[in-house]
Protein backbone atom coordinates (compact mmCIF):
# COMPACT_ATOMS: atom_id res chain seq x y z
CA UNK A 1 0.00 0.00 0.00
CA UNK A 2 2.71 2.45 -1.41
CA UNK A 3 0.14 4.92 -2.67
CA UNK A 4 -1.96 5.05 0.86
CA UNK A 5 -2.27 8.73 2.78
CA UNK A 6 -3.08 9.24 5.66
CA UNK A 7 -3.85 13.27 5.14
CA UNK A 8 -7.29 12.29 3.77
CA UNK A 9 -8.24 11.11 6.74
CA UNK A 10 -6.95 14.12 8.62
CA UNK A 11 -8.74 16.52 5.70
CA UNK A 12 -12.07 14.51 5.83
CA UNK A 13 -12.31 14.78 9.65
CA UNK A 14 -11.96 18.88 9.33
CA UNK A 15 -14.56 18.49 6.64
CA UNK A 16 -16.81 16.46 8.88
CA UNK A 17 -16.77 18.55 11.86
CA UNK A 18 -17.21 21.67 9.55
CA UNK A 19 -20.17 20.39 8.48
CA UNK A 20 -22.07 18.78 11.71
CA UNK A 21 -22.02 22.98 12.94
CA UNK A 22 -23.79 24.08 9.51
CA UNK A 23 -26.40 21.06 9.23
CA UNK A 24 -27.47 20.10 12.48
CA UNK A 25 -30.41 22.37 13.56
CA UNK A 26 -31.58 21.18 9.78
CA UNK A 27 -30.98 17.55 10.28
CA UNK A 28 -32.90 17.44 14.14
CA UNK A 29 -36.11 19.27 12.32
CA UNK A 30 -35.49 16.62 9.34
CA UNK A 31 -35.98 13.30 12.32
CA UNK A 32 -38.75 15.17 13.87
CA UNK A 33 -40.58 15.55 10.35
CA UNK A 34 -39.66 11.75 9.74
CA UNK A 35 -39.93 9.80 13.28
CA UNK A 36 -41.79 12.60 14.82
CA UNK A 37 -46.44 13.43 14.51
CA UNK A 38 -48.50 16.54 14.64
CA UNK A 39 -45.69 18.75 11.61
CA UNK A 40 -47.90 19.86 8.57
CA UNK A 41 -44.65 21.30 7.22
CA UNK A 42 -41.01 21.72 7.37
CA UNK A 43 -41.89 25.55 8.90
CA UNK A 44 -44.69 24.14 10.81
CA UNK A 45 -42.15 21.57 12.66
CA UNK A 46 -39.33 24.57 13.06
CA UNK A 47 -41.91 27.09 14.55
CA UNK A 48 -43.13 24.14 16.62
CA UNK A 49 -39.83 23.20 18.28
CA UNK A 50 -38.65 26.75 18.44
CA UNK A 51 -41.60 27.36 20.52
CA UNK A 52 -41.64 24.42 22.68
CA UNK A 53 -37.95 23.88 23.24
CA UNK A 54 -36.50 27.57 22.43
CA UNK A 55 -33.32 27.68 19.83
CA UNK A 56 -31.48 25.58 21.75
CA UNK A 57 -33.57 22.40 20.64
CA UNK A 58 -32.44 22.52 17.11
CA UNK A 59 -29.01 21.92 18.64
CA UNK A 60 -30.08 18.92 20.97
CA UNK A 61 -27.61 15.93 20.33
CA UNK A 62 -25.17 18.02 18.51
CA UNK A 63 -21.76 17.63 20.98
CA UNK A 64 -21.67 13.59 20.11
CA UNK A 65 -21.99 13.87 16.40
CA UNK A 66 -19.67 16.72 16.45
CA UNK A 67 -17.23 14.59 18.20
CA UNK A 68 -18.26 11.33 16.48
CA UNK A 69 -19.06 12.20 12.87
CA UNK A 70 -16.13 13.97 12.50
CA UNK A 71 -14.24 10.91 12.92
CA UNK A 72 -16.82 9.17 10.58
CA UNK A 73 -16.21 11.48 7.60
CA UNK A 74 -12.45 11.20 8.40
CA UNK A 75 -12.79 7.58 7.93
CA UNK A 76 -15.23 7.49 4.93
CA UNK A 77 -13.01 10.32 3.05
CA UNK A 78 -10.42 8.62 3.78
CA UNK A 79 -11.58 5.32 2.50
CA UNK A 80 -12.57 6.53 -0.29
CA UNK A 81 -9.71 8.27 -1.92
CA UNK A 82 -7.55 6.22 -1.20
CA UNK A 83 -9.66 2.98 -2.57
CA UNK A 84 -10.06 5.14 -5.61
CA UNK A 85 -6.06 5.55 -5.53
CA UNK A 86 -5.63 1.78 -5.27
CA UNK A 87 -7.92 1.08 -8.15
CA UNK A 88 -6.42 3.74 -10.07
CA UNK A 89 -2.43 2.13 -9.47
CA UNK A 90 -3.86 -1.30 -10.35
CA UNK A 91 -5.90 -0.58 -13.43
CA UNK A 92 -2.69 1.59 -14.58
CA UNK A 93 0.88 0.75 -14.77
CA UNK A 94 1.22 4.76 -14.27
CA UNK A 95 -1.62 6.01 -12.81
CA UNK A 96 -0.41 9.92 -13.50
CA UNK A 97 0.00 8.93 -17.32
CA UNK A 98 -4.43 7.59 -17.28
CA UNK A 99 -7.45 9.49 -17.05
CA UNK A 100 -7.61 11.24 -13.63
CA UNK A 101 -11.17 9.84 -13.08
CA UNK A 102 -13.01 6.47 -13.99
CA UNK A 103 -16.41 5.91 -13.46
CA UNK A 104 -16.07 2.51 -12.37
CA UNK A 105 -13.18 3.07 -10.26
CA UNK A 106 -15.69 5.98 -8.52
CA UNK A 107 -18.52 3.85 -8.35
CA UNK A 108 -16.44 0.83 -6.20
CA UNK A 109 -14.68 3.03 -3.77
CA UNK A 110 -18.32 5.03 -3.02
CA UNK A 111 -19.83 1.48 -2.58
CA UNK A 112 -17.16 0.60 0.06
CA UNK A 113 -16.79 3.82 1.53
CA UNK A 114 -21.04 3.25 1.98
CA UNK A 115 -20.71 -0.25 3.23
CA UNK A 116 -17.64 1.22 6.03
CA UNK A 117 -19.75 4.61 6.60
CA UNK A 118 -22.55 1.75 8.48
CA UNK A 119 -20.26 0.17 10.66
CA UNK A 120 -18.92 2.97 12.03
CA UNK A 121 -22.00 5.52 11.42
CA UNK A 122 -25.36 3.31 12.72
CA UNK A 123 -24.51 3.84 16.40
CA UNK A 124 -23.73 7.23 15.87
CA UNK A 125 -27.05 8.12 14.21
CA UNK A 126 -28.62 5.81 16.60
CA UNK A 127 -27.73 8.05 19.71
CA UNK A 128 -28.34 11.36 17.51
CA UNK A 129 -31.77 10.29 16.42
CA UNK A 130 -32.61 8.77 20.06
CA UNK A 131 -31.78 12.19 21.74
CA UNK A 132 -33.41 14.43 18.99
CA UNK A 133 -36.31 12.43 19.50
CA UNK A 134 -36.67 11.97 22.92
CA UNK A 135 -38.89 15.56 23.26
CA UNK A 136 -40.73 14.76 20.58
CA UNK A 137 -45.11 14.13 21.91
CA UNK A 138 -45.64 10.32 21.17
CA UNK A 139 -49.39 8.73 20.96
CA UNK A 140 -49.81 5.22 20.29
CA UNK A 141 -53.53 4.63 20.23
CA UNK A 142 -53.79 1.08 19.72
CA UNK A 143 -51.42 0.77 22.51
CA UNK A 144 -53.35 2.83 24.91
CA UNK A 145 -50.54 5.23 25.61
CA UNK A 146 -51.07 8.47 26.56
CA UNK A 147 -49.54 11.30 24.94
CA UNK A 148 -45.90 12.39 27.14
CA UNK A 149 -43.22 14.57 26.03
CA UNK A 150 -40.43 15.43 28.09
CA UNK A 151 -41.75 19.38 29.48
CA UNK A 152 -39.58 21.15 31.78
CA UNK A 153 -38.85 19.62 35.20
CA UNK A 154 -39.89 16.38 33.73
CA UNK A 155 -36.99 13.73 33.56
CA UNK A 156 -36.07 13.00 29.82
CA UNK A 157 -35.72 9.62 28.79
CA UNK A 158 -31.96 9.80 28.56
CA UNK A 159 -29.86 12.33 30.09
CA UNK A 160 -27.31 12.49 27.28
CA UNK A 161 -25.00 10.62 24.89
CA UNK A 162 -22.83 8.67 27.40
CA UNK A 163 -26.14 7.82 29.03
CA UNK A 164 -28.01 7.25 25.92
CA UNK A 165 -25.44 4.73 24.61
CA UNK A 166 -25.59 3.00 28.14
CA UNK A 167 -29.15 2.29 28.21
CA UNK A 168 -29.54 0.92 24.42
CA UNK A 169 -26.81 -1.50 25.67
CA UNK A 170 -28.46 -2.35 28.65
CA UNK A 171 -31.92 -2.14 27.45
CA UNK A 172 -31.31 -3.78 24.19
CA UNK A 173 -28.12 -5.25 24.09
CA UNK A 174 -24.82 -4.37 21.46
CA UNK A 175 -26.71 -5.34 18.64
CA UNK A 176 -29.56 -2.45 19.57
CA UNK A 177 -26.92 0.36 18.63
CA UNK A 178 -26.93 -0.95 14.84
CA UNK A 179 -30.98 -0.92 14.68
CA UNK A 180 -31.88 0.54 11.89
CA UNK A 181 -28.55 -0.82 9.65
CA UNK A 182 -30.11 -2.13 6.98
CA UNK A 183 -32.10 0.55 5.95
CA UNK A 184 -28.95 2.44 6.18
CA UNK A 185 -27.14 0.41 4.24
CA UNK A 186 -29.59 0.33 1.63
CA UNK A 187 -29.39 4.31 2.10
CA UNK A 188 -25.88 5.38 2.21
CA UNK A 189 -24.75 2.46 -0.72
CA UNK A 190 -26.39 4.16 -3.24
CA UNK A 191 -26.45 7.87 -1.99
CA UNK A 192 -22.22 7.57 -1.59
CA UNK A 193 -22.26 7.06 -5.33
CA UNK A 194 -25.06 9.87 -6.32
CA UNK A 195 -22.57 12.27 -3.93
CA UNK A 196 -19.12 11.58 -4.88
CA UNK A 197 -19.27 11.12 -8.22
CA UNK A 198 -21.23 14.15 -8.95
CA UNK A 199 -19.43 16.21 -6.84
CA UNK A 200 -15.79 14.75 -8.95
CA UNK A 201 -17.75 15.28 -12.02
CA UNK A 202 -19.23 18.89 -11.41
CA UNK A 203 -16.01 19.79 -9.92
CA UNK A 204 -13.87 18.74 -12.98
CA UNK A 205 -16.52 20.28 -15.21
CA UNK A 206 -16.14 23.73 -13.70
CA UNK A 207 -12.59 23.94 -13.08
CA UNK A 208 -10.85 25.60 -16.16
CA UNK A 209 -8.08 23.13 -17.69
CA UNK A 210 -5.59 25.53 -16.96
CA UNK A 211 -6.32 24.92 -13.20
CA UNK A 212 -4.39 22.31 -10.91
CA UNK A 213 -7.03 22.12 -8.65
CA UNK A 214 -10.69 22.86 -7.79
CA UNK A 215 -11.34 26.61 -6.76
CA UNK A 216 -12.70 26.90 -3.37
CA UNK A 217 -15.99 28.70 -5.20
CA UNK A 218 -16.00 25.44 -7.88
CA UNK A 219 -15.81 23.63 -4.39
CA UNK A 220 -18.75 24.76 -2.64
CA UNK A 221 -21.18 24.86 -5.34
CA UNK A 222 -19.86 21.31 -6.31
CA UNK A 223 -19.89 19.63 -3.13
CA UNK A 224 -23.62 21.85 -2.74
CA UNK A 225 -25.23 20.26 -5.64
CA UNK A 226 -23.80 16.70 -4.76
CA UNK A 227 -25.28 16.98 -1.11
CA UNK A 228 -28.29 18.17 -2.68
CA UNK A 229 -28.65 15.30 -5.27
CA UNK A 230 -27.51 12.48 -2.72
CA UNK A 231 -29.48 13.50 0.05
CA UNK A 232 -32.48 14.30 -1.86
CA UNK A 233 -32.94 10.69 -3.43
CA UNK A 234 -31.84 8.55 -0.18
CA UNK A 235 -34.87 10.15 1.60
CA UNK A 236 -37.16 7.03 1.16
CA UNK A 237 -34.24 5.02 3.14
CA UNK A 238 -33.70 7.99 5.27
CA UNK A 239 -37.75 8.13 6.36
CA UNK A 240 -37.56 4.21 7.11
CA UNK A 241 -33.89 4.59 9.11
CA UNK A 242 -34.90 7.70 11.40
CA UNK A 243 -38.13 5.57 12.39
CA UNK A 244 -36.70 2.53 12.91
CA UNK A 245 -33.27 4.51 15.23
CA UNK A 246 -36.42 6.80 16.87
CA UNK A 247 -38.31 3.17 17.59
CA UNK A 248 -37.64 2.33 21.24
CA UNK A 249 -37.79 6.24 22.96
CA UNK A 250 -41.07 4.87 23.88
CA UNK A 251 -41.94 1.01 22.52
CA UNK A 252 -40.77 -0.90 20.08
CA UNK A 253 -43.22 -1.00 17.23
CA UNK A 254 -41.32 -2.24 14.02
CA UNK A 255 -40.07 -5.68 13.53
CA UNK A 256 -37.23 -4.89 10.80
CA UNK A 257 -37.42 -2.89 7.29
CA UNK A 258 -39.76 -4.58 5.84
CA UNK A 259 -42.67 -3.97 8.39
CA UNK A 260 -41.37 -0.56 8.64
CA UNK A 261 -41.98 0.19 5.21
CA UNK A 262 -45.67 -2.07 5.27
CA UNK A 263 -46.99 0.05 8.50
CA UNK A 264 -45.58 3.05 7.33
CA UNK A 265 -47.53 3.09 3.85
CA UNK A 266 -50.78 1.34 5.41
CA UNK A 267 -51.20 4.28 7.69
CA UNK A 268 -49.72 7.36 5.80
CA UNK A 269 -49.67 6.55 2.30
CA UNK A 270 -46.68 6.56 -0.54
CA UNK A 271 -46.07 10.39 0.72
CA UNK A 272 -44.49 9.25 3.86
CA UNK A 273 -41.40 7.89 1.84
CA UNK A 274 -40.67 11.39 1.12
CA UNK A 275 -41.26 13.11 4.26
CA UNK A 276 -38.74 15.49 4.81
CA UNK A 277 -37.35 15.32 1.46
CA UNK A 278 -37.35 19.45 1.02
CA UNK A 279 -35.30 20.23 4.16
CA UNK A 280 -32.87 16.75 3.27
CA UNK A 281 -32.18 18.84 0.27
CA UNK A 282 -31.83 22.17 1.29
CA UNK A 283 -29.83 20.75 4.65
CA UNK A 284 -27.45 18.85 2.13
CA UNK A 285 -26.22 21.78 -0.03
CA UNK A 286 -24.53 23.60 2.77
CA UNK A 287 -23.83 20.38 4.23
CA UNK A 288 -21.76 19.43 2.02
CA UNK A 289 -20.63 22.37 0.34
CA UNK A 290 -19.14 22.58 4.04
CA UNK A 291 -17.70 19.08 3.75
CA UNK A 292 -16.26 19.50 0.56
CA UNK A 293 -14.64 23.08 1.41
CA UNK A 294 -13.21 21.53 4.82
CA UNK A 295 -11.98 18.33 3.21
CA UNK A 296 -10.33 20.56 0.43
CA UNK A 297 -8.69 23.33 2.02
CA UNK A 298 -7.74 20.79 4.80
CA UNK A 299 -5.58 19.29 1.63
CA UNK A 300 -4.22 22.02 0.50
CA UNK A 301 -2.95 23.27 3.66
CA UNK A 302 -1.48 20.02 4.50
CA UNK A 303 0.06 18.86 0.94
CA UNK A 304 1.31 22.58 0.56
CA UNK A 305 2.36 23.55 -2.97
CA UNK A 306 1.72 19.55 -4.16
CA UNK A 307 -1.06 19.16 -6.39
CA UNK A 308 -4.61 19.03 -4.95
CA UNK A 309 -6.57 16.29 -6.19
CA UNK A 310 -10.51 15.69 -5.87
CA UNK A 311 -11.12 13.08 -3.33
Amino acid sequence: MGNFQLEDFVAGWIGGAASVIVGHPLDTVKARLQAGSGYGSTLSCIRTVYRRESVFGFFKGMSFPLASIAVYNSVVFGVFSNTQRFLRHHRCREPEAGPPHVLSDLLLASMVAGVVSVGLGAPVDLIKIRLQMQTEPFQEANLGLKPRVAALGEQPAYQGPVHCFATIVRTEGLAGLYRGASAMLLRDVPGYCLYFIPYVFLSDWITPEACAGPSPCAVWLAGGVAGAISWGTATPMDVMKSRLQADGVYVNKYRGVLDCISQSYQKEGLKVFFRGITVNAVRGFPMSAAMFLGYELSLQAIRGDRVVTSP
